[in-house]
């Protein structure tokens, strides 16, 4: 029988880990401290000891984490934002809940995260408008960490503090820096898809700033000072439930070498595509923790192509098929320059394969020949039509 090719695979993941996962939330059920048990905060010094950070501040997802740091930072109406349009739209909801104004900048062809000649515009078009830049948040697009040495030299020189979204992109590693070590801040999700994830929701926020990781804590039990009943600033409830935080602990254990097992996953399948396809381009220096693989299509009839795949039993998804500016609630707001063309394009053009550390070599091979066999048609295809189109022409 052939193996069930599935796009993320965490019931393998489940096996692996076994009864450490009933201990830990057995432990916690027995113990009965449900809110802000012990394992938080021990998972809290893990996570700090696996990125060195100094301070890692845990919460109730990775949305609640890019908010803890907005406002703690005092975000406002008239403040400007900067952040990529081809990603999820939680990195702009957080900018417009505080009533700023989040500006949309284009993403890079190679990398699909930021681009930094785009940011620029931006900070040009926001100043136009007559609205305050304060911020950039990049977001570390498929696992990999955006251009952070040209981010913080924009950043230094126009007075901007630098917020990193690595939902995606925890376990990467950027010339020498881990992520959650770059910027002020850098905010995570531990949602069960991410490369790090718990059985429901869940988020941290990274900063070696003293000052910053103590206002966080405070908004994230309703802006509390000395005790829940002494409230000292408009927070939120975005606490991490002590559940999550024990599965979360057990996961840290084995995530490295899931990562490894990633990257291998990811080399197997360029080694086989480059020569056939778009395949994602990793920065010099850097690694990425792999939360999807990514092609590009280039044109071709992605529908098609996932039909083509799905009949050979191969799942794939679209990250994403529409880009923040154009959606419904953010199309209002403003954009770096005149458009954002390369987003546009992407979202065309771009399908995720399976991708996830219990992948087999057999699975693997499936994979790569099937997205050859669907290729070809769709070039096959393609080439009629364009002959169909010629032939009509001529006549």
């Amino acid at each position: 029988m052939t193996d069930l090719i599935t796009f993320i695979d965490l019931a393998s993941q489940r096996q692996r880990l076994g009864t450490a996962i009933d201990d830990a939330v057995l432990r916690v059920i027995n113990r009965g401290a449900y809110i802000m048990g012990p394992e938080v905060s021990a998972l809290e010094t893990d996570l700090s000891a696996f990125c060195n950070a100094k301070h890692v501040v845990s919460c109730a997802n990775g949305t609640d984490a890019l908010s803890l740091v907005l406002m703690a930072m005092g975000t406002m109406p008239g403040d400007a934002v900067f952040c990529p349009t081809f990603t999820f739209a939680a990195t702009a909801e957080v900018v417009a809940r505080t009533g700023a104004t989040p500006i949309f900048v284009d993403a890079c062809e190679g990398t699909f995260n930021l681009d930094v000649s785009s940011l620029e515009v931006g900070i040009r078009t926001a100043r136009g408008l007559g609205l305050n830049p304060i911020g950039v948040i990049p977001v570390d697009l498929f696992g990999q960490p955006a251009d952070y040495d040209a981010i913080e030299a924009v950043c230094q020189r126009e007075g901007l503090w630098l917020l990193c979204d690595a939902a995606q992109s925890f376990g990467a590693a950027y010339r020498g820096r881990k992520v959650g070590t770059i910027g002020l801040a850098t905010a995570t999700s531990f949602f069960p898809a991410k490369p790090l994830g718990c059985y429901g929701d869940g988020g941290a926020v990274f900063t070696n700033d003293d000052s910053l990781a103590e206002v966080m804590r405070s908004i994230r039990v309703h802006g509390q000072g000395q005790d829940k009943y002494d409230n000292i600033r408009i927070g939120m409830n975005g606490r991490l439930d002590t559940v999550q935080a024990a599965v979360l602990i057990e996961k840290l254990k084995i995530f490295s070498s899931e990562i490894d097992a990633r990257d291998r996953v990811a080399t197997y399948y360029s080694a086989g595509l480059r020569d056939i396809v778009s395949v994602p381009v990793i920065q010099s220096g850097c690694t990425s923790a792999w939360a999807q693989y990514t092609l590009r299509l280039n044109g071709l009839d992605r529908n098609q192509f996932q039909c083509d795949l799905k009949a050979l039993g191969i799942p794939s998804a679209i990250y994403y098929p529409k880009p923040l500016h154009r959606q419904t609630a953010y199309k209002d707001y403003p954009i770096a320059g005149n458009g954002l063309p390369v987003s546009e394009q992407l979202a065309k053009d771009v399908v995720s394969l399976p991708m996830h550390p219990y992948l087999t070599e057999v699975m693997l091979d499936r994979i790569v020949r099937g997205v050859k066999s669907a290729l070809r048609q769709q070039r096959s295809m393609s080439a009629l039509n364009v002959a169909g189109k010629r032939s009509a022409v001529s006549v």
